[in-house]
């Protein structure tokens, strides 16, 4: 049976591609931050343990026996990380180095390390592919590249079998309320008014967050050490025109949004060629449309995870 540890596995992304693993023996390891939550392992088969991924004694006890480690562990929201960029550079970074020398030590045959599309900065037209530079506009966004950057040193300095990939923006259920869809599917379902960033014109490229677990699943099962994987989406959307659509799905109107001033150094967009992956066989599987109308539906059903009414 193969062993998979899946770090930050109470997270949003993480727990799904937890709750996307069958007949495997499923190790999550979380810190249980803010964004943490075990509720979103609910039905999932696993072992859970509480702990930090900068921590070394406990990756020695935790990591060896596994045949798969994917690193989801994460601080993760650009905002918070323009307020403190300290805890994203000891997680995403110095947490990083420390599971992959857990990893090493331990024998893994296979570490895949998710990563963001925001390392790259911003571009006006066209797509990155993966041979882009790194050029990082935001704390979080230069810490998950030094995460990168040590991914890639361990798999050409010790021979690692370390993949990374690289993703868009992320949507569907359990996503914490820092988010936009999430924020805004929240408040608007409170009926209160949304904050939109400027004039709204930023561009984001949006999957769902299970095509990005099966775009992960594929690297951990095809990708070459040290390479980079884009992970695409399947709409490429200005956030006032993200926000006309959540409006609709909500029942609102303009009067619930309010223009706030922009974030420091907020990139205008974002875009990824993952003509690499699909060349593995990747395709993702949800229209943005009916992944979006499911999104939703399931924040306005599940009203308790999110804000304890009940």
């Amino acid at each position: 049976m193969t062993r998979v540890l899946v770090t930050g596995g109470a997270g949003f992304i993480g727990s799904h591609f937890a709750r996307s693993l069958h007949d495997v023996y499923v190790t999550v390891l979380d810190k249980l931050t803010y964004a943490g939550n075990r509720a979103n392992l609910d039905g999932v088969r696993h072992d859970f343990v509480h702990g930090d991924i900068c921590d070394p004694d406990l990756l020695a006890r935790v990591v060896p026996g596994h045949d798969l480690v994917v690193n989801f562990a994460a601080e993760s929201h650009v905002d918070r990380s323009i307020e403190g960029a300290a805890e994203f550079m000891r997680t995403n970074a110095l947490g990083t180095q420390t599971l992959l020398q857990a990893c090493l030590e331990a024998g893994v045959p296979k570490v895949v390390q998710v990563s963001t599309d925001e390392v790259y900065g911003s571009i006006d037209i066209g797509s990155w592919d993966e041979a882009a530079p790194l050029r990082p506009r935001s704390p979080y966004a230069a810490s998950k590249a030094g995460g990168d950057l040590i991914a890639r040193a361990y798999a050409i300095t010790y021979g690692m079998n370390v993949s990374i990939t690289r993703c868009g923006n992320n949507y569907g259920p359990r996503q914490y309320p820092e988010k936009i869809i999430p924020l805004f599917v929240t408040r608007l379902l409170r009926g209160e008014q949304v904050p939109l960033y400027g004039d709204g014109g930023n561009v984001r490229d949006w999957i769902h967050v299970q095509d990005h677990c099966a775009g992960i699943r594929l690297v951990a099962e095809k990708g070459a050490p040290g390479e980079v994987y884009h992970i695409a989406g399947t709409a490429e959307l200005t956030n006032r025109e993200l926000t006309e659509r959540l409006l609709e799905a909500c029942g609102r109107d303009w009067d619930a949004v309010r223009q706030v001033e922009d974030r420091k150094g907020h990139d205008r967009r974002y875009s990824l060629d993952d003509r690499k992956l699909r060349a593995l066989g990747y395709r993702p599987e949800i229209p943005f449309e009916q992944g979006l109308k499911d999104t939703v539906r399931w924040y306005a059903e599940h009203r308790d995870w999110w804000s304890g009414e009940g």
